[in-house]
């Protein structure tokens, strides 16, 4: 554990930013854009967060950037190296070799998962969507894939369609703490950090949960006024560089989403008045 101690925010500030920190991981596409098999598996790449620019960042990027060089056609080069790219700021790029993997690869569900993510990170959602749903069979489907879906309609103010595709995915794998978790970011959105909770203490309980989901639970605590508690539970979780991207990138996505909102009740008004 390390030394120092990050206390959460004291109860004037608590809310909000705390909700800030925890929403990030609501564009969990984070546990739907790839599969654990492709991204992080070889011992020569870096794993867990690094904050962009950092040399553990900036490693990631040239171990599987010199992969992907040496054979650009494998997925799990193709996997790696954008979500190295991706973790380290470098979006545009990712996407782009994304775009390139998708033609090769068009019906790899991964592949068109990432793409769908970073196409969510640059704020085109309709296209993040299309993307992700072209990817999905109905005779199969895919749970990743709809919690990727679930992720961006509940950026553009889909709350419903979001809680009923999540609900679908967790009859596939009710066990599943990446899915969990962004059911949960789905809960915290709307301000029910109560249910929320119950969710993630259901997802911290998996062998496979992650620094993450505590993180997010010790939050999802906070926001109820329970500080100490969320503070014992966040001990050694909460890394001030990743709390401070969170939030930037939180209220980037916060913004869109009211946009996305604002556009919602403006086409109501039209349909209303037959324009």
């Amino acid at each position: 554990m390390p030394s120092t101690r990050h206390a959460l925010p004291r109860p004037a500030a608590a809310p909000r930013l705390m909700l800030a920190a925890s929403m990030v991981a609501m564009v969990a596409l984070t546990g739907c854009a790839s599969s654990k098999r492709a991204v992080g598996t070889h011992s020569g790449a870096p794993q867990g967060y690094a904050a962009p620019g950092s040399s553990a960042a900036l490693q990631a990027v040239g171990y599987w950037g010199q992969a992907y060089q040496r054979s650009p056609k494998d997925r799990e080069n193709i996997l790696n190296y954008a979500a190295a790219l991706r973790r380290n700021g470098q979006v545009d790029q990712a996407e782009a070799v994304l775009r390139q993997a998708i033609i090769a690869h068009q019906s790899d569900r991964d592949i068109a998962a990432a793409y769908g993510k970073v196409l969510a990170m640059n704020g085109r959602l309709p296209e993040a969507l299309q993307v992700i749903n072209g990817a999905q069979t109905p005779t199969r489907p895919d749970w990743r894939l709809m919690s990727a879906a679930a992720a961006i309609h509940d950026q553009m103010g889909n709350t419903q369609q979001a809680r009923e595709l999540y609900n679908q995915a967790l009859k596939i794998a009710p066990d599943e703490p990446s899915l969990l978790n962004n059911l949960a970011m789905s809960y915290l959105l709307q301000g029910e950090a109560k249910e929320a909770e119950g969710v993630l203490r259901r997802a911290a309980a998996s062998p496979k949960a992650d620094s993450r989901i505590r993180q997010n639970l010790a939050l999802a605590i906070g926001l109820q006024g329970r500080f100490q508690e969320a503070e014992q539970v966040a001990t050694a979780e909460i890394d001030p560089a990743q709390a401070t991207q969170n939030i930037a990138y939180l209220k980037s996505m916060l913004s869109q989403r009211n946009s996305w909102a604002e556009i919602a009740a403006q086409d109501k008004k039209k349909k209303k008045s037959g324009g």
